[in-house]
């Protein structure tokens, strides 16, 4: 008689609390009552559309705008979405953004003394294969000055966006690369307060997945749940 699996139950610190103090904003963002429960409507058990219009060849390609190459260091960012029994989940929507390679963002607010890259919008979208995979192409994106504290910067890092088959299934993290030094000191990453649940947010280096003379590779799973999803925002 085989061994019954183990209930895959989330460890306490895997995913950010709602307040963090260290970091500012979540003082203001973060709920002062509790829940109310609201019943589901047509729109959130349907969806999601994908934008304004459909997905086409080329939306995760963000190192080319209108035939222009971005500047900086170009790079794959691959990998596969799983549930918590390590089964692949197709179908999933996946959209990024971030900041270019001076680390800055195509957004009004963003007024940090960096070039603009007219080339780099920082943002695109793919959906998984049969087989749970996804593949972006970009650039690595620069550390940034925040606010948030003296000398505040955050460490080089890609927000992404996961839909499910609804809406409220939408999950949201943020992936960093290897040995960056600003880890220590960065509040956002520090609210995981599990180390290991910190380090699945870090992307993996890998050489076999590179491209001679035109793209450096980073490998980067999601889990979805159990002991070993990966930290996403509440």
């Amino acid at each position: 008689m085989s061994d019954p699996l183990q209930y895959n139950r989330e460890s306490k610190g895997d995913h950010p609390p709602a307040l963090h103090e260290d970091y500012k904003s979540t003082i203001l963002r973060s709920p002062k009552r509790a829940p109310i429960n609201l019943n589901h409507t047509l729109t959130e058990i349907t969806g999601p559309l994908f934008g304004h219009a459909p997905i086409q060849p080329g939306d995760n390609d963000l190192s080319i705008e209108n035939g222009e190459e971005a500047q900086g260091q170009r790079i794959f960012v691959s990998g596969r979405v799983l549930d918590e029994d390590g089964h692949t989940v197709p179908n999933t929507l996946i959209e990024i953004w971030q900041c270019n390679a001076a680390g800055r963002y195509r957004h009004e607010i963003d007024q940090h003394p960096a070039p603009l890259d007219p080339h780099f919008i920082g943002q695109g979208r793919v959906i998984t294969d049969k087989n749970g995979k996804y593949k972006f192409t970009t650039i690595k994106p620069g550390a940034y000055p925040w606010g948030n504290h003296y000398n505040a910067w955050r460490p080089a890092h890609i927000h992404f966006s996961l839909f499910g088959p609804a809406f409220v299934t939408r999950l949201i993290t943020q992936m960093y690369f290897p040995d960056d030094p600003l880890f220590p000191f960065d509040p956002i990453y520090n609210s995981v307060s599990d180390k290991k649940a910190r380090e699945r947010m870090v992307s993996q280096f890998d050489l076999e997945t590179t491209k001679p003379d035109f793209a450096l590779s980073f490998k980067f799973d999601f889990v979805l749940r159990g002991r070993e999803a990966t930290p996403f925002e509440s």
